[in-house]
């Protein structure tokens, strides 16, 4: 399988780094869409996650950040705050979305691109 952007094991690490920031901050509910083999993906994956307060949406936010930069050498292109209900970052090939439940619940993207392969990760208690 090729990925549409250059580099696919880096890519990967990518989303595991963002996976990792988002655990140690206790983020559930985590999913990772594999948009690869869509034609009009915006990004090769999506990881979506959710924290029950907008401050744990920011602790999780500075985690993936953290991690990132540590392990790769890599920050976001773009980051959205909106209203501490909803933050995204945009890694160019991987979309990140923290979410609370209610967020999440409402704008339901996982069923927006649901013709993905979606992994659902198992929370960590």
């Amino acid at each position: 399988m090729i990925l549409k952007h250059e580099n696919n094991s880096k890519t990967r690490e990518l989303v595991d780094s963002v996976v990792e920031g988002i655990q140690e901050k206790k983020g559930r509910a985590i999913s990772v869409l594999d948009m690869r083999e869509l034609d009009d993906a915006i990004c090769d994956y999506m990881v979506i996650a959710e924290a029950n307060t907008p401050i744990q949406l920011e602790a999780m936010e500075e985690s993936v950040a953290e991690t990132t930069k540590e392990r790769l050498d890599e920050k976001p292109q773009y980051r959205h705050k909106g209203d501490g209900r909803w933050i995204a970052l945009d890694y160019i090939t991987v979309m990140i979305h923290l979410m609370t439940p209610e967020m999440r619940d409402y704008y339901k993207i996982e069923q927006l691109w649901s013709d993905a392969d979606i992994e659902h990760l198992q929370d960590i208690n």
